[in-house]
């Protein structure tokens, strides 16, 4: 969406970067800039970095970076135009007119308030007479009726079109229900009917309060090919991989944990057992979206997935993402109990944080499931349960890790303490030495290792991109270098998006403008971090030799794309290091 660079420049100035990023992040100074523990990858050390001077920030770690709208963006999940109202709102700003911009956003405030009109038909709909059976149901669970309001449960009715009549008599377009996903086209004749049909509805609700979609679990089962549980498809307002159900009123929790389930039905049990920290997938697996949504409101999680193989499997794969994110993770085994709901129901919630208190740690967790694919009484699968237990502990950085669940594998497996130890040490040499030989490939092609981490910013011309790079930073850095090359244009640049880069620096500049990377436009948060990236990793005082070299660089090789060789590359790179000795 396009702003007027005046009120772009305005918005900046009005919402500094550090008092931005610092309703999110806590921030330490350390020199002109200051550090943070990164809010979108899990991390222990900080390498979050946020320049106040320049308005950006960027993480050394993942790489994410850019100035205050995008940051909006990111940790908000926000479209561009969507952070540029936060943040107007944020400092009392008018946003100005832009069609484009206008009709978009009333879109998306029109499927809100239609998904909360929704909300309330069907909660209505559950205490009308044809929601009797539903509320029967509901209340047969468990869940009085401060539970259903609480969490706004309600009733579908079994009709082709009910919901259409009501939201239709509300005012709503035939297109505006189609593109809320509750309703679904007839390929006959082109009709519109209700998506949902005899089910009870659980409203979604994003972390800001809106209602986005829905999960229905159905009544009577008429038809054997209908789905137990069926969700809101994707729409302009709702991403299942992106969105937790009652992470909402979990986000509030003074228990200083989350417990991440399976089912609404599990997470809302807990929630009335006193577990308001409980949060459930959308039936989905648990995405990488998930565990930095969930990392920015914990670093302590229990996993409580389902006890058959399914449930394990899912839990196996959601281990990796949660440590990614930086999330400590214990994973609680249900005893005498399908799922939380039934545990609860039958022992309480005092037997219940007993359970949780002797969950497994997610290395105890792996190993029991190791240790159950294997029968211990057959040599053969012995050796094999001993080798894989060692490709696990192997992986543990401390050698008294790998030291104490060494010696549980050795003892459960029959074998000495010391056999078991040459078994890891084994596993550990072989890890290193591919992780080596993985390094050694990259170290040795200086030309890929180069690439943007990004795979949609490709460099075709890494000779003439390593310049390009270079005239961005040092035009960041001081923007008076642009009067060292009035002749060049940004379609001479080999990568696109360093040339359209190179076009609004040069226009801002002409016209007296902040010149930034806060303040860049027209760019995705890939690209946005792309550009923030090369001006933090290009630390080397501005040299106008070495500028100019850049330049003649880029020139030369616009007339003939031709891929540089790495003896090329390494030469390139050593003579711009040679050149940078004199500050201008």
């Amino acid at each position: 969406m396009a702003f007027p660079p005046s009120f772009i420049d305005e918005l900046i100035a009005r919402n500094p970067i550090e008092d931005v990023v610092g309703q999110y992040v806590s921030l330490k100074r350390s020199g002109g800039n200051l550090f943070g523990l990164c809010p979108f990858h899990g991390e222990k050390t900080a390498s979050f970095s946020v320049a106040p001077d320049k308005g950006i920030y960027y993480c050394f770690g993942c790489h994410k970076g850019g100035g205050a709208v995008n940051f909006m963006m990111e940790v908000e999940g926000l479209s561009y135009p969507d952070a540029v109202r936060a943040l107007a709102k944020r400092a009392g700003m008018q946003v100005p007119e832009d069609e484009q911009y206008q009709s978009r956003y009333r879109q998306q405030e029109r499927l809100w308030a239609l998904h909360k009109e929704a909300a309330r038909f069907f909660h209505t709909q559950l205490y009308a007479p044809n929601g009797k059976e539903a509320l029967e149901y509901a209340l047969g669970r468990g869940m009085p009726k401060s539970t259903l309001t609480t969490f706004g449960v309600g009733y579908a009715p079994d009709s082709w079109d009910a919901l259409v009549k009501e939201m239709q008599a509300k005012g709503y377009t035939q297109q505006e229900l189609i593109d809320s996903g509750l309703v679904t086209v007839s390929r006959k004749n082109g009709n519109i009917f209700d998506r949902f049909r005899d089910r009870l509805m659980f409203p979604i609700i994003d972390v800001r309060g809106n209602v986005i979609g829905f999960g229905g679990r159905i009544m009577n089962n008429k038809d054997p090919n209908a789905a137990k549980y069926l969700n809101s498809p994707e729409t302009l307002i709702f991403n299942k991989r992106k969105n937790l159900f009652g992470l909402n009123m979990a986000k509030k929790s003074k228990l200083g944990y989350l417990i991440l389930v399976e089912g609404y039905m599990d997470a809302i049990a807990l929630h009335q057992y006193g577990f308001d920290c409980a949060v459930a997938s959308l039936g989905t697996s648990l995405t990488e979206e998930h565990a930095a949504l969930l990392s920015r409101y914990t670093e302590q999680l229990y996993l409580i997935y389902d006890g058959d193989e399914a449930g394990q499997r899912a839990a196996q794969r959601a281990i990796p993402m949660l440590e990614k994110a930086g999330i400590q993770i214990k994973v609680l085994r249900m005893r005498d109990a399908k799922d939380p709901d039934e545990f609860l129901k039958k022992f309480g919630a005092d037997r219940f944080k007993i359970l949780l208190e002797q969950s497994s740690n997610r290395v105890e967790y792996q190993l029991n499931a190791i240790r159950a694919k294997y029968d211990l009484r057959e040599d053969d699968q012995k050796i094999r349960y001993v080798q894989e237990a060692a490709e696990l502990i192997c992986t543990l950085g401390s050698f008294v890790k790998r030291e104490v669940y060494g010696g549980r594998v050795a003892e459960s497996a029959g074998i000495s303490a010391e056999a078991m130890k040459l078994e890891v040490d084994k596993a550990y040499k072989r890890r290193i030495a591919k992780e080596k030989k993985q390094q050694e490939k990259i170290d040795l092609a200086p030309a890929r290792a180069l690439q943007p981490k990004e795979r949609s910013i490709r460099y075709d011309n890494m000779k003439s991109a390593l310049a390009e790079e270079d005239v961005i930073a040092q035009i960041l850095r001081e923007p008076a270098m642009l009067e060292h090359c009035k002749h060049l244009a940004g379609s001479q640049f080999s990568v696109p998006l360093l040339g359209k880069v190179y076009d609004q620096l040069v226009i801002r500049y002409g016209s007296g403008m902040e010149v930034s990377p806060a303040v860049l436009e027209d760019l995705s948060a890939e690209e946005t971090s792309h550009i923030t990236g090369i001006y933090h990793r290009r630390q080397s005082p501005v040299n106008e030799n070495a500028f100019r070299d850049c330049v003649k660089i880029i020139l030369a090789e616009q007339q003939g794309r031709a891929v540089s060789s790495d003896d090329d590359l390494l030469a390139l790179r050593n003579k711009l290091k040679e050149s940078k000795g004199t500050k201008v």
